[in-house]
């Protein structure tokens, strides 16, 4: 069986969580919709094509949503050179590259924003290959974002990686085990019960872990003792 390890980008290699919680919020604000941000950051991780509804609703969604998620791409940019990636970042994807069989970093953003973050991990000659807003029409907690990658790596097999409850409901719904990093600003307990079968405090302890994980690990167990 193939070891291919999908690696969402957004809160778990690069730390964005926040900057987009803002960027969202001021672009509901600039359309008079007015949610508090914590309710804001629990939807950070789904795709904007469903975050305007689960957070307003669905008549904010058919009257406003277009103009906000334009809104939050443009105010996105604004901010977007404050992105840091994690410290061991892309150490966790040279490492992966050598344990599994495949790289794939997920993301549903859009082209220029993925070039970015690839530039900022000098991850374009580490990575098997990636993923953007073009390879999917559904976002997650749809796994169609999940699909896309484990087509790109020509598997049925994989360990999706993350840092959000969305991760990990979109990975089980597309049939396969996830991990996730406290990075994103969810707690263990949440990430758990959206999945997760292993959860790590931040990427330094994942990468003490990689041998031992699901799919891609070399003992194949995945059997280890809680890091969250």
């Amino acid at each position: 069986m193939s070891r291919v390890a999908i690696l969402d980008v957004d809160g778990t290699l690069v730390d964005t969580n926040y900057h987009h919680a803002i960027a969202w919020y001021r672009a509901f604000r600039k359309s008079g919709v007015t949610p508090e941000i914590w309710r804001i950051h629990r939807h950070i991780g789904m795709g904007g094509d469903q975050l305007v509804a689960a957070i307003a609703g669905e008549e904010v969604e058919e009257r406003l949503g277009d103009d906000i998620r334009d809104a939050e791409g443009e105010i996105y940019m604004s901010v977007i050179d404050e992105i840091e990636a994690f410290e061991g970042a892309t150490e966790l994807i040279a490492e992966l590259a050598e344990l599994a069989d495949a790289v794939i970093l997920a993301s549903s953003a859009k082209e220029h924003e993925v070039d970015h973050y690839l530039e900022l991990l000098d991850a374009r000659d580490i990575a098997t290959d990636w993923t953007t807003s073009a390879d999917v029409e559904a976002t997650k907690p749809q796994p169609d974002l999940v699909h896309a990658a484990m087509d790109k790596a020509g598997t049925d097999a994989a360990l999706m990686i993350g840092d959000t409850s969305w991760d990990c409901k979109a990975a089980a719904r597309a049939g396969i085990p996830a991990v996730a990093v406290m990075t994103g600003g969810f707690a263990a307990s949440e990430l758990r019960e959206a999945g997760a079968v292993e959860v790590f405090a931040d990427i330094h302890g994942l990468r003490g872990a990689l041998s031992e994980l699901p799919v891609i690990g070399r003992t194949g167990a995945g059997a280890i003792a809680d890091r969250g």
